[in-house]
């Protein structure tokens, strides 16, 4: 008896910025993951926040795009652009939805109340995030239970997220981290353009948040003997005051890039620097990270357990500017050793493949639209008694 062939589903992808991938993760993941099930067959819906009218474009790697609005402020945006997108969900559902960021759980009731079957990416730690005020985080850590108790699958990107919902919740959860792209051929003629050589210069590349510590990166190389310039690669919408510290933190020395949205650039970029100094701390699987080992780059860790989680035994780590003074003056003593470093790290990318992700998120969504969820108890959404993983060191989480 021949099998069938599984039909093509109509998959929703909701809660991000949108594609092209130019913010974070979760655009990354959307762009990466979305375009490889539109490759499959399936109709692949992303809903994005495109705030130019030119770049509004229907369709964009086999992804159909609708286009909503948002407020543009920084506690409503996320929120009232999901509240849109599944608006328009509702009008024609999809067979499966996955849902980025558990900031947008309270519209979990209105998808299932229209039986769409949905995933939610929990994302890292967003409660901890500097920007947050207190209502902010309280929101946060509210919206975590909702999740919970009104998702039908959670994901989460790195072992240190999943245990924390364990921890925390008792919850399972469907353990996907992003891929890494490789970047073996990426060569040094672009970065001349900028007036760099290739293992001539040191890399940040970071939203510029506190919890990213892109100030502690600069004050550290400031205070240090380098002789090769830092190269920052970043920004941030809502975040003048801490681009201000930044700024001032900086010598002349420091050469601050701003945003580079040129894909090839900043390859080159990545695959040509000294040393990669990676500062996130609370957001899971960092797509920068991956990045960075698949193109080679000697990496310089915030030492937390998402970051040694993907560069294990190979990474060097930082917690103070005084350790980032350490590793560039190191790294220049002794260049041959920094390379090194980085290709063993290259070799680590082979466990983070895009193709493994999609066929994850597939899966997923397969068993989504055939009601494998339906029926079955969830957490309740309620805090385990007992010590919090509020209180839990940040360097929590399992090296693999």
């Amino acid at each position: 008896m021949t099998t069938a062939p599984a039909r093509p589903l109509r998959i929703a992808l909701i809660g991000t910025r949108g594609v092209p991938a130019r913010y974070g993760g979760f655009e990354t993941c959307v762009e990466e993951v979305g375009s490889r099930l539109a490759d499959r067959g399936h109709d692949v819906l992303v809903y994005c926040r495109t705030p130019d009218p030119q770049e509004r474009v229907p369709a964009y790697r086999g992804m159909r795009l609708v286009h909503l609005p948002a407020l543009r402020r920084r506690s409503l945006e996320t929120l009232s652009h999901t509240t849109l997108s599944v608006g328009h969900q509702l009008r024609r559902p999809a067979d499966a939805a996955v849902l980025f960021n558990a900031a947008n759980a309270p519209l979990l009731p209105a998808l299932r109340a229209r039986r769409v079957p949905v995933a939610t990416h929990v994302d890292g730690l967003e409660w901890r995030r500097a920007k947050w005020g207190g209502t902010g985080r309280r929101y946060y850590r509210a919206a975590e239970g909702l999740a919970v108790r009104w998702s039908d699958a959670l994901i989460a990107d790195a072992q240190g997220i999943a245990d924390y919902y364990t921890a925390e919740f008792g919850a399972p959860t469907e353990l996907i981290a992003y891929g890494a792209p490789v970047l073996d051929g990426a060569g040094s003629g672009r970065i001349a353009e900028l007036g760099l050589q290739r293992h001539g210069y040191h890399l940040v590349v970071a939203r510029f948040e506190p919890e990213n510590h892109v100030e502690q990166i600069v004050e550290g190389y400031r205070r240090s003997s380098a002789t090769l310039p830092l190269v920052v690669v970043g920004s941030a919408p809502y975040a003048d005051e801490y681009t201000a510290r930044v700024q001032a933190a900086a010598d002349d020395r420091v050469r601050l890039l701003g945003g580079v949205w040129d894909a090839e650039l900043l390859d080159e970029l990545y695959a040509n620097t000294l040393t990669y100094l990676h500062g996130h701390s609370v957001g899971g699987t960092n797509p920068s990270l991956l990045r960075a080992i698949g193109a080679s780059a000697p990496t310089v860790a915030f030492d937390v357990g998402f970051n040694r989680e993907v560069l294990g035994a190979a990474g060097c780590w930082f917690a103070t500017p005084d350790d980032v003074a350490r590793e560039v003056v190191a790294a220049e003593a002794d260049p041959a050793a920094a390379v090194a470093r980085g290709q063993a790290l290259r070799r680590r990318a082979d466990d983070y493949d895009w193709d493994d992700v999609a066929d994850r998120y597939e899966d997923l969504c397969r068993r989504l639209a055939a009601g494998e969820a339906r029926g079955r108890r969830r957490p309740s959404g309620r805090r385990r008694p007992g010590p919090s993983a509020t209180a839990r060191p940040a360097t929590a989480g399992t090296q693999r």
